[in-house]
C-alpha cells in the first residue's frame, strides 16, 4: 500500500486490501476511522516543525511563561538570530504566537496540545535512558 503524494492532498489513502483472517489467539485489529492526506499532511507539517532539539526547548519554556527573545536567549544560551530563526518556523507553522508589546514581541504557545506531543517525546526519550 501506498500513501498519496502531496499533490493529491484532498484525496484519502487507498482502501486497504482484502482482510484475512487472524489465528485465533489474536483480536482483529480495530478498524479506525480513515484520515484524509490533507490531514496527514498537515499533521507531519507540524511534527517536522517541532523536530529541532532548539525548537522542542522553546516550546518547553513557553509551557512555563509567555517569553520574549532576549529572554529565550538568556534561557537557551542560544544566539538571538537562531532563537529568532526557530520562532518563525513555530510561528509559520502555527505553534507560537508573538504578541508586540512596545519594543518586544511576547511570544506565547498558540495550543496546550501541541506542548503536549512536545512533554511526552521528551518523556519517552528520558524513561528509556533509564532502562
Amino acid at each position: 500500500m501506498s500513501i498519496v503524494t502531496s499533490d493529491a492532498a484532498s484525496r484519502e489513502l487507498p482502501v486497504a486490501p482484502e482482510r484475512h483472517d487472524h489465528s485465533p489467539d489474536r483480536p482483529a485489529p480495530q478498524q479506525l476511522p480513515r484520515r484524509p492526506v490533507s490531514t496527514l499532511s498537515a499533521a507531519g507539517d507540524l511534527l517536522r516543525a517541532l523536530a529541532a532539539p532548539v525548537r522542542i526547548a522553546i516550546v518547553l519554556e513557553l509551557r512555563a511563561a509567555d517569553l520574549c527573545v532576549h529572554e529565550l536567549v538568556e534561557a537557551l544560551g542560544v544566539a538571538q538570530p537562531l532563537i529568532s530563526q526557530h520562532l518563525r518556523v513555530l510561528k509559520s507553522a502555527g505553534v507560537v504566537h508573538g504578541e508586540r508589546h512596545g519594543r518586544e514581541v511576547v511570544y506565547r504557545l498558540v495550543d496546550e496540545h501541541l506542548s503536549h506531543i512536545v512533554v511526552d517525546a521528551v518523556a519517552h526519550v528520558e524513561e528509556g535512558e533509564r532502562r
